[in-house]
């Protein structure tokens, strides 16, 4: 199948979807075309009834750094929100298969999969407080509900950085794999899930979502109000400027 933009491929194994994010040069990250790639994958996923799972990955070397901070991830899209795919309500599974780092809203988002294979290359951060800006997909509230509450906190807090042997034994990631074998056994796990009825799957995953609604609209409610305290004070401005210039942010604490 060939892909609907260059920084995201696509390609059919059977009834699961590959979903590939291939901007290297640019760690992963997503900036508008690359969102709007993301979008397309999962709408075909959704509404083509021969697929019955999927896979998002990146690259042997990096899953996603999250969003370009030079050119942004663009506009929310209408059926997926940030990145296509944060706000998504899905019927079908999706896998995150991670090589390398998922950082920020790379980590975001496979805290918005259903499942994570991840290879012993992998690390997991929220680095965005070293930035002077906040987690704004969905972590502050997946990340309390995927890992236990002080360590959610520490990588919101801090920046520090999860492998995936530490997040197995947390219960985050489902399998880990040697470097480069991420891919082949997520979509091994897709194969097992396929094997059950995606009208079983479907419904159990629906009833798993809808007991998390209302939290989730707290979640983004809270989440809004943060951007918002963290957009009106000088730290933002000088964390970005930091970030492009290389060197260490002068904190003001306004």
């Amino acid at each position: 199948m060939p892909p609907d933009d260059s920084t995201v491929r696509r390609e059919r194994r059977g009834r699961v979807l590959v979903i590939r994010i291939d901007r290297e040069a640019k760690r992963n990250a997503i900036d508008r075309v690359t969102a709007h790639g993301i979008d397309e994958a999962l709408n075909l996923l959704d509404d083509d009834d021969e697929l019955w799972a999927g896979v998002i990955t990146g690259t042997t070397a990096v899953f996603s750094a999250g969003t370009d901070l030079r050119d942004g991830a663009g506009r929310p899209t209408e059926r997926g929100g940030e990145y296509g795919m944060i706000r998504r309500r899905r019927s079908k599974p999706l896998i995150a298969a991670v090589e390398g780092p998922a950082f920020g809203g790379g980590f975001e988002i496979a805290l918005a999969c259903d499942l994570v294979v991840a290879s012993r290359t992998a690390r997991f951060a929220l680095p965005e407080s070293r930035r002077g800006v906040i987690a704004s997909s969905g972590a502050l509230f997946r990340a309390l509900r995927a890992l236990p509450l002080n360590v959610a906190k520490e990588l919101l807090i801090t920046g520090a950085v999860l492998d995936a042997d530490r997040g197995h034994q947390l219960g985050f990631v489902n399998r880990v794999t040697d470097p480069g074998g991420a891919l082949a056994a997520a979509l091994e796990l897709a194969e097992d899930i396929c094997a059950s009825s995606p009208v079983s799957v479907a419904a159990s995953l629906a009833a798993i979502t809808a007991q998390h609604d209302a939290a989730d609209a707290a979640g983004w409610e809270l989440t809004a109000e943060a951007v918002e305290r963290v957009r009106a004070g000088d730290d933002m401005s000088e964390g970005v400027t930091a970030f492009f210039e290389k060197r260490q942010p002068r904190w003001t604490g306004r």
